[in-house]
């Protein structure tokens, strides 16, 4: 089976997140999209790009993967990767980042050339926010879950 990237509208790419996602809600925003697609036209990833969540790293240059969800085809997820990466680049962003979290073991950033550069310890959930504010991000968040920080520069390409 051969893949293909397709556009996806940001409903679209929600609506593939809420049905298909182990662990996570679709997001509020996005930067841009796209999907992975069969040769019949069957959607079966979808990755979603945004502004970074950590504000130190909203500096303007830099999106953040914010969700890579695919139905399981194989070698999806690194054909979405791939695309985010040079589909940033091309719109003059010059840092791409993105999460995995513990357990999972991040092929498909490796086989895209993602390069892992920091290991984040668990943390309280967003409920437990010094500001005591109910967030608007994902309830579920990664509270709890320790987490590998992923980048790609276009010098590591």
């Amino acid at each position: 089976m051969t893949l293909q990237l397709v556009p996806v509208t940001f409903a679209q790419a929600c609506a593939f997140v809420e049905e298909h996602h182990r662990h996570h809600m679709a997001p509020r925003g996005m930067k841009f999209a796209v999907g992975a697609a069969t040769d019949e036209g069957e959607l079966v990833g979808v990755l979603i790009a945004s502004r970074p969540v950590a504000r130190h790293f909203d500096d303007g240059r830099t999106v953040e993967v914010s969700r890579s969800c695919t139905d399981g085809t194989r070698n999806a997820n690194s054909l979405l990767y791939g695309a985010a990466a040079r589909a940033a680049f091309a719109l003059g962003y010059t840092r791409v980042i993105t999460y995995t979290q513990a357990g999972e073991t991040g092929a498909s950033l490796r086989a895209a050339g993602w390069k892992v550069i920091a290991e984040r310890a668990e943390r309280g959930s967003w409920a437990e926010s010094s500001v005591k504010l109910r967030s608007l991000r994902d309830p579920v968040g990664s509270g709890g879950v320790q987490r590998t920080l992923w980048e790609q520069v276009p010098w590591l390409r």
